[in-house]
């Protein structure tokens, strides 16, 4: 939105920027930005570049500044150094690896880091690049199509869309698609056990990983998937919801509130540390004395070394005094053949100080459920602490461009 995006501006003024100069000295005027059209800012680059001489520079310097999602909050502006993405791509992209035929489709935008870890890990590995401006299913759907994409990353909105209009009857000749990876939020097991389905050639991959830390930190590999989509043991089959394993660049610690290490299946907060971890901001760094990042991410690993994510540490809500996942009362309200997207949030309440309260959406063709059946199910499957005190049903839920839910959004349509 105009007043987000005049916000920013003005946090890291005087800008360059690239692009509509006229929209920009309207959202920020006076603050002495530099403007460029794109087809001047790409000559200038090129000039450049044939004139550049002398040595390399050594990596410490900024390469990028992402503004993060700011689902909970207002966005922080990450600082990434040349160092931090070299670590991430020398650590997992093998130089020069795509075969001639291989094709990626990058989809999610340039000013995320999965956008860029997609970008610089196909450069890398020399695999040619179809860019989709803007997401939608039918035109991913073309795109692959034709471009033979064998690689894609998409986060799971974007994959949910995909075979919801795959499963009304679009079509594409997807035979070249070799791999799809996902991360960016949460993947619901139903939904991933259809895509494996419906794609049965391709490898899957779960990326978890965070603007700070230049991308992936922990990987489900296509075995994974494969060992945990065929599995009758519940407990295998469940690692379809796991992030994987750390990468071996990498080491995880789970701590609890007071910042000390937990034991192996306890939730608690995720640290991360490794040289492709940034953890810095323009105002700050985030990293501890030993270089460890609180994520603010809550999770935990279970006795094989897989990493289970249970929302964000901010996301919980605290009932007198009791922790509550949002995740667990969402995953339960799922099941009900009628919910379509769900979220729970907290919200004020005068005698627990924090209250559950949700929100759904319902699928086409389905009765609208009523507010006593949905806390029927909660208090059946889980206990009478997660049972909300406040439901409202919506067309949709809001989400930003990258997918993720706006949590803070929903609190404002339930605490109103």
């Amino acid at each position: 939105a105009d007043a987000d995006l005049a916000a920013l501006l003005g946090r890291i003024a005087p800008a360059c920027v690239i692009g509509d100069a006229e929209r920009s000295n309207r959202l920020s005027p006076g603050n002495g930005h530099a403007c460029l059209s794109r087809t001047d800012f790409v000559a200038a680059a090129e000039a450049a570049a044939e004139a550049a001489t002398g040595e390399e520079k050594e990596g410490e310097g900024i390469a990028v500044q992402i503004f993060t999602s700011g689902t909970t909050a207002a966005p922080k502006a990450a600082l990434l150094r040349h160092s931090n993405l070299l670590s991430y791509i020398l650590g997992t992209v093998e130089f020069g690896s795509a075969s001639e035929d291989e094709a990626a489709l990058v989809c999610v935008p340039p000013y995320h880091i999965a956008g860029i870890a997609a970008l610089l890990s196909s450069i890398y590995a020399m695999r040619r690049i179809a860019l989709l401006p803007s997401f939608d299913p039918d035109s991913w759907l073309a795109l692959a199509g034709s471009e033979r994409a064998t690689n894609a990353f998409v986060v799971p909105t974007m994959l949910a869309r995909i075979i919801a209009r795959m499963d009304e009857g679009a079509s594409a000749d997807l035979s070249a698609l070799q791999a799809i990876a996902y991360g960016g939020g949460r993947m619901p097991l139903e939904l991933i056990d259809r895509a494996l389905e419906l794609f049965p050639q391709a490898n899957f991959t779960n990326a978890y990983g965070l603007t700070e830390t230049s991308s992936t930190i922990a990987l489900l590999g296509p075995e994974d998937h494969r060992i945990a989509h065929a599995a009758t043991d519940p407990a295998v089959h469940a690692r379809l919801g796991s992030v994987g394993r750390p990468l071996p660049t990498v080491e995880i610690e789970i701590r609890d509130d007071e910042g000390r290490p937990l034991p192996t299946g306890e939730r608690g907060e995720i640290y991360v540390r490794g040289e492709q971890v940034s953890g810095e901001y323009r105002e700050r760094s985030a990293l501890d004395a030993d270089g460890w990042f609180p994520t603010r991410d809550a999770g935990w690993l279970d006795e094989d070394g897989y990493l289970f994510l249970a929302g964000r540490a901010d996301d919980v809500i605290v009932r007198g005094g009791e922790n509550i996942s949002p995740g667990e009362i969402e995953d339960v309200l799922m099941s009900h053949p009628a919910i379509a997207d769900v979220a729970a949030v907290g919200v004020p309440s005068t005698e627990w100080g924090e209250a559950v309260g949700i929100a759904v959406t319902i699928r086409p063709g389905h009765q609208k459920p009523g507010e006593d059946e949905l806390r029927k199910l909660i208090r059946d499957r889980l206990r009478s602490s997660r049972v909300p005190e406040r439901i409202v049903i919506l067309d949709a839920l809001p989400y930003n461009e990258m997918g993720k839910l706006l949590r803070r959004e929903v609190r404002k349509l339930l605490s109103d």
